[in-house]
């Protein structure tokens, strides 16, 4: 059996969060980062999700990813470095990996470092042959080409599934998208998953599901803040909230507090009246055409893009210009 080739260790400090949750009670409305929601219990609740009737993205897209498999390896040719961004489980990069044609090396981005060694690890296993290497790292931020990754100059394609692309603010989707630019060279390409506009109740219901995993996975953020930072907000006190916002094309969640209430964090107090909201994401749905300009005005050419039979959801293939 292989084993990992090399492990980059670029994970954000506990400072970072600290100041992150300082920074989003302080201000007169209240947010947290999406990127903190992803600990190692917040990586298995959201691979729940995922799981879930109501959350169509994960299914859609590996059902579509199994259907353009051979048109992406003809795309992508032989031999390319595959850098993943956010990798989350291994069941999206399965499907890559088994549609590229003699991939040179797998390179996993995540900022949850347990979920990430399990997931180069279970690569490892299935790709014995196969070169994997991992960072841990925010992938929103600007990081170069380590130093332990393939320098042959072999073709490097990078990888961001699920509509995590969405998450992010329109400027923020643009800076990653010209980041990824830089980091992937002249002669790269970039394969990305988009979530499309489609019937509000859909998506209503696919950030609200039945079992509440999703009100889990957003109430985690409180939790981390009572592990990680010595806090003692009663979660029962906030409530899972998520809709969609037609005016600015986005799901939002939030966590609205319930109560008038004060929560105390490493000596600073901050006050939430009830019906107050922390905002938690967005989650930006596109046209076909509104991201293929995104993408063109970040240094991509694109050359090809796929839908499902529902038009739900959206996979591009784009060269670096």
């Amino acid at each position: 059996m292989g084993k990992v080739a090399y492990f980059v260790d670029l994970q954000p400090d506990l400072e970072d969060f600290l100041s992150a949750v300082v920074k989003g009670f302080s201000s007169s409305r209240k947010s947290l980062p999406p990127k903190f929601f992803y600990d190692a219990y917040g990586s298995q609740v959201f691979d729940r999700i995922c799981a879930t009737p109501e959350y169509y993205v994960t299914r859609t897209e590996i059902g579509l990813m199994k259907d353009i498999g051979a048109e992406i390896g003809a795309l992508a040719g032989p031999q390319n470095v595959v850098v993943e961004y956010g990798c989350g489980s291994s069941l999206k990069i399965h499907a890559l990996l088994e549609a590229l044609i003699d991939p040179a090396e797998y390179l996993a981005i995540d900022i949850s470092k347990q979920h990430l060694i399990n997931t180069v690890e279970e690569i490892v296993a299935d790709y014995p042959d196969l070169r994997v290497g991992a960072i841990c790292a925010d992938f929103s931020a600007s990081f170069d080409w380590p130093p332990e990754a393939d320098q042959s100059g072999s073709r490097r394609l990078a990888y961001f599934p699920g509509s995590t692309i969405g998450n992010q603010m329109p400027a923020e989707a643009a800076q990653f998208l010209i980041s990824v630019r830089r980091l992937i060279g002249e002669g790269g390409s970039l394969l990305i998953g988009v979530d499309l506009k489609k019937d509000i109740g859909v998506l209503n219901r696919a950030y609200n599901d039945a079992a509440g995993h999703t009100a889990d996975f957003n109430l985690n953020l409180l939790r981390r803040i009572n592990n990680e930072l010595g806090a003692s907000i009663d979660l029962s006190s906030f409530e899972h909230r998520a809709y969609f916002n037609a005016e600015k094309s986005r799901i939002e969640m939030h966590l609205e507090s319930n109560i008038d209430q004060t929560v105390d964090i490493d000596g600073r107090t901050f006050s939430f009246k009830s019906g107050e909201t922390i905002h938690t994401e967005n989650s930006y749905k596109y046209s076909l055409a509104e991201f293929s300009e995104l993408a063109e005005k970040c240094g991509f050419k694109p050359r090809k893009a796929w839908t499902d039979a529902d038009d739900f959801f959206s996979i591009h293939y784009l060269d670096a210009r």
